[in-house]
C-alpha cells in the first residue's frame, strides 16, 4: 500500500497531529533546527548551522499522551524512533509514522508470546501487510501492554 510522501520532519508532525486529533490525543512537539541541534550530527562544529550540502536539517520529538504512551522521534534522514510503553521500534520509515499511530491507537497493535523459548513480543500490524515486531524487554509490562496481549 502506498502511503502519502511526508517530504519534510514539519510535514510528519502535521500527520501526526492529525492522528493525535482523530484520537483525542494530547500532543507536545520539541524542534531541533541546525547541524549543531540534531542528534545524529555529532561531528557538526560549534554554531555550524547547515549540513556541508547547504541544507538546514530539523529533528523533532514529539510526545503523545493517553493509553498507550507514544514517544516519536523524527529525523532528518527520513526515519524514525517510535517508542510505544517503554518499546522502541528503530528506523520507522518516516512515511509510515501516521499509519504506525493509527494501528497502536486503533486497536491492531498487540502482543505476542511464547513459552519455549521464552518471549514476548510488541507487534504493529499496518495496512498494506507491514509489520513491525519488537521484543517487550521491561520487567514492568503496562497495563496496556498486558491487555493487549494474544499468545501464540
Amino acid at each position: 500500500m502506498t502511503r502519502p510522501r511526508l517530504q519534510t520532519t514539519e510535514s510528519a508532525v502535521v500527520a501526526i497531529r492529525e492522528v493525535a486529533d482523530e484520537h483525542r490525543l494530547t500532543m507536545t512537539v520539541t524542534d531541533d533546527i541546525g547541524a549543531d541541534r540534531t542528534s545524529r550530527r555529532t561531528s557538526a562544529a560549534p554554531f555550524e548551522v547547515l549540513d556541508p550540502d547547504g541544507s538546514l536539517p530539523h529533528e523533532a520529538f514529539v510526545e503523545l499522551t493517553g493509553a498507550p504512551a507514544v514517544e516519536v522521534r523524527l529525523y532528518p534522514g527520513d526515519d524514525a524512533l517510535i517508542t510505544v510503553d517503554h518499546v522502541e521500534f528503530h528506523d520507522v520509515p518516516r512515511d509510515e509514522v501516521p499509519a504506525f499511530l493509527r494501528s497502536v491507537y486503533g486497536g491492531r497493535a498487540h502482543t505476542k508470546s511464547r513459552f519455549f523459548p521464552p518471549g514476548v513480543w510488541l507487534v504493529v500490524p499496518l495496512p498494506g501487510g507491514t509489520t513491525y515486531r519488537e521484543p517487550v524487554t521491561g520487567l514492568n509490562p503496562s497495563p496496556w501492554l498486558l491487555r493487549a496481549s494474544r499468545d501464540a
